[in-house]
């Protein structure tokens, strides 16, 4: 997972760099003369003034304050997640991951106690362990029928639209693969 992390943060940067014309240097400097000194400010005014997206305006968020991307509490909720009973489900989790993080520099990763959030400019799904054989892929896909794999997500999580129960590696296909992309899009 760290290599997975460094690997999208250094891909952020670049593409930060590529498409805003300013260096991730020159944005921590823009921020730091906003006066800002909580998380959540710096973001805002970031993506309010300066239109920059959500991953990116949090990635120099992250920087103005010192903090990794990904803290170590983080990074403690997703192995809380795959523990135990459910650890057999970890590779299904890393290869969703990498295939997320193709979709672009902007992806967020956000672990919650008992799902990761997937978010860009908004959630646009979540990852969650939900049984010791199943991990279930949350989607926001407003106004899409749900049909096969792609059910309603019911009680699932009241963040997401859609649900897709995954309990093998071959389950994450191109379909699955194309239902998030559509997802991130949208978001």
């Amino acid at each position: 997972m760290a290599k997975a992390l460094d690997d999208t943060v250094a891909s952020m940067i670049r593409n930060l760099a590529e498409k805003t014309g300013k260096s991730l240097e020159q944005w921590v400097a823009l921020a730091r003369k906003n006066g800002a000194t909580k998380h959540g400010e710096i973001v805002k005014h970031l993506k309010e003034k300066h239109d920059l997206g959500h991953g990116y305006a949090n990635l120099v968020a992250h920087e103005v304050l010192q903090s990794s991307s990904m803290q170590a509490d983080d990074t403690d909720l997703v192995a809380a997640q795959y523990a135990g009973e459910k650890a057999a489900l970890r590779p299904l989790y890393d290869k969703l991951v990498a295939a997320i993080q193709k979709f672009g520099g902007d992806v967020e990763l956000s672990p919650k106690k008992a799902y990761v959030s997937l978010r860009r400019s908004k959630q646009f799904g979540l990852l969650q362990p939900s049984t010791k054989t199943r991990l279930d892929v949350g989607l926001n896909l407003k106004g899409v029928e749900p049909v096969g794999r792609l059910e309603a997500s019911g009680s699932f999580n009241s963040m997401c639209t859609h649900r897709v129960r995954v309990e093998s590696a071959d389950q994450i296909d191109k379909t699955l693969i194309g239902w998030l992309k559509q997802a991130y899009d949208a978001a």
